[in-house]
């Protein structure tokens, strides 16, 4: 049996390394979700049946999945009928009758659509038309024109975080497109 002797490392000053010591710090992917920071670590679907994924941090994530409604694109006695065969555990596995539901293809998040709804256009916009009804929405509304009105003000710094939002998921979307 050896004698147990004091380790190279033990009190103060610490003399090895410490675990970890030279690595290189990992990266971290970042919520989808437009102005957030945190870490996007809960996948979510972009659209039904899809391999795409957003990355949401855990708060995002909640707000995302709390309006998602499988049952939207069935007739009541649809979704009753479909909602009695899982409770008693009979399950057919066929595509989805829900494949449809939606809007657009799946590439925007809810803030983005939210964003065009706002600017009366359609989910799958290109940027020539999200940058034309912005400016054409601006100048009906910019506190400079309507003299002060209150209501105005408000739907110009609506218009500006609704092309702000579509802004930055255009520079995002351009970003992994490269990468």
């Amino acid at each position: 049996m050896t004698r147990q002797r004091r380790s190279s490392d033990w009190g103060f000053p610490r003399w090895r390394a410490y675990e970890g010591a030279g690595k290189a710090p990992e990266t971290q992917r970042l919520c989808d979700r437009a102005g957030c920071t945190n870490p996007g670590n809960c996948p979510a679907p972009k659209a039904p049946n899809r391999p795409e994924r957003w990355y949401f941090c855990e708060a995002h994530a909640a707000e995302y999945n709390k309006g998602w409604n499988y049952f939207e694109a069935l007739t009541d006695e649809e979704a009753a009928e479909q909602e009695t065969r899982e409770q008693q555990g009979q399950r057919s596995y066929q595509r989805s009758r829900h494949w449809d539901w939606g809007e657009g293809d799946g590439s925007r998040s809810r803030a983005e659509l939210d964003a065009l709804r706002l600017f009366d256009l359609p989910p799958d916009a290109d940027e020539a038309a999200i940058k034309a009804a912005h400016r054409r929405w601006a100048k009906e509304n910019h506190p400079d024109v309507t003299g002060g009105d209150a209501e105005a003000a408000k739907r110009f710094q609506a218009a500006q975080a609704a092309y702000e939002v579509l802004k930055s998921a255009a520079e995002r979307r351009a970003d992994q497109q490269k990468a």
